[in-house]
């Protein structure tokens, strides 16, 4: 995968601009929120459930035999503004536990719902298993 920047753009904090990806094996993961596989939460917290809702969306990707870094593409969807920012500095080491220092082209959209009642966050990626 190559990382890619536009010259004269400033560097994004967090996420890419765009990815580039070699052929393989593309894997569309649905949206994944923070609970565990047997469908239950363990926090009414944003933080643990964005972990919950990462770590799942990798599992999916594993289940393809992909790793963290082959996520290209990542979209959250979050019901709570004001606590995603709060939260921001924690959620840092909470992306570097799972993904690393791995960060593919996202973006963040509010919603005022999600599906699943107690959900705070819903994350969906795509991936590119390399050949």
């Amino acid at each position: 995968m190559q990382t890619l920047q536009p010259p004269g753009w400033s560097a994004p904090i967090g996420y890419a601009n765009g990815i580039a990806a070699a052929p393989g094996r593309i894997v569309f993961v649905a949206g994944q929120i923070g609970w565990d596989e047997e469908q239950k939460f363990h926090s009414a917290e944003l933080v643990p459930q964005f972990e919950q809702a990462l770590k799942n969306a990798v599992a999916v990707v594993a289940a393809a035999g992909g790793k963290p870094e082959h996520i290209c593409r990542l979209t959250a969807f979050c019901t709570d503004k004001a606590a995603y920012l709060a939260a921001r500095s924690a959620l840092g080491p909470v992306w570097r536990g799972v993904m690393g220092r791995h960060y593919p082209a996202m973006s963040l959209v509010f919603v005022s719902a999600l599906v699943d009642e107690g959900a705070m966050i819903e994350i969906e990626a795509t991936a590119v298993i390399p050949d």
